[in-house]
């Protein structure tokens, strides 16, 4: 079979794949001692780590701290001394951003309010706590009406204040994310899942927009293919030239996908590019999540060619059979026609 894949991009894409995770971090981590002991526990355990490339400071919060302006970030883990507030406004003012991390969120933002150097709510971190909406509304334990504090930090509370501080990460630190999830654990599922969406988005618009017969097909599969490489990094197992049987098995699932997307598409008159759009986005999705949790499982590249064949053709099987009924015609036009509007085709 001729695989529709360039092999000079995917060796291209598996270079800069290694490249961004073996990048140089520093991170400088300020602990203030008014904060419960779990809450200090739980966040330099999460920010250890035996990376040789990662440059690590750790001071405990007085009135002298000085922000080290080469930072890739910094992050407080705030209590209730207010000196917080003007900390985390000095390292800003450096330009390196700053995570606020506390099981005391409404006490720490009002604090740092009270003194003038009120702390942007995106950059308070707190678990079971919602994160601030889009427009930047303050949760409503910061208004006095969420849990009482200090937050209890139980497994269900360490679930989600890793979660968030890792979403934090990959927002704030960007140009550096893979290599902050090489590194850290904490930043892993976050990234992972943010790749899995975004591309299955991609690949969404790309089924159902790319009319040109088969010319879409080299773009889905390199699309998987660096998916799947950046899932593999972030859970310490990068890829190399001598796993292309593997790369080749994530381009036949993705031919796979396309086939059977042409053969659903005659199944609805009129509405073929939505089945090919949603063939896109499922197919990207499906094998994403299973690799995220092969790997999450303990999993290494040397398995992974099967995982990632089996996970594209069940769920282009699932949308192939929803395209022959009404309901799933419906389901998959709805589908393609979201991912358009966030695609803006």
């Amino acid at each position: 079979m001729n695989l529709p894949v360039n092999f000079s991009a995917v060796k291209s894409a598996l270079d800069s794949t290694q490249q961004s995770a073996q990048e140089s971090l520093s991170v400088s981590l300020y602990i203030d001692e008014d904060s419960p002991e779990d809450m200090i526990a739980h966040v330099r355990k999460a920010f250890f780590s035996t990376d040789a490339k990662v440059r690590f400071s750790l001071e405990y919060l007085n009135g002298a701290s000085t922000p080290r302006d080469g930072d890739d970030m910094a992050c407080i883990v705030a209590g209730t001394n207010p000196a917080v507030g003007k900390l985390a406004q000095d390292i800003r003012n450096t330009g390196v951003p700053v995570m606020v991390a506390t099981s005391m969120p409404s006490l720490v933002h009002d604090l740092a309010q009270s003194t003038g150097c009120p702390i942007p709510v995106g950059d308070i971190v707190a678990p079971n706590t919602p994160a601030p909406s889009a427009k930047g509304a303050v949760p409503a334990q910061m208004e006095g009406e969420g849990v009482a504090e200090p937050i209890a930090l139980t497994d269900e509370g360490a679930r989600t204040l890793n979660e968030r501080m890792g979403k934090w990460v990959i927002t704030a630190c960007s140009e550096k994310k893979l290599a902050f999830a090489y590194a850290f654990a904490f930043v892993r599922r976050p990234l992972a899942t943010e790749a899995v969406t975004s591309t299955s988005i991609q690949n969404a618009g790309i089924g159902a927009f790319l009319f040109i017969p088969g010319a879409d097909m080299p773009v889905l599969t390199l699309n998987q293919v660096k998916m799947v490489l950046q899932i593999g990094a972030a859970y310490g197992q990068p890829m190399t030239m001598d796993r292309l049987k593997e790369i080749a098995f994530v381009v036949a699932g993705a031919f796979a996908c396309r086939s059977l997307a042409r053969q659903g598409a005659g199944l609805v008159p009129g509405v073929g590019w939505a089945v090919k759009g949603a063939i896109g986005f499922a197919g990207t999705e499906a094998m994403g999540r299973a690799v995220i949790e092969y790997f999450e499982g303990g999993g290494n590249v040397a398995g992974l060619a099967n995982l990632v064949k089996r996970a594209a053709n069940t769920a282009a099987d699932g949308v192939g059979k929803a395209a022959s009924s009404p309901a799933g015609q419906t389901v998959i036009r709805k589908g393609a026609q979201a991912a358009a509007k966030i695609l803006k085709l």
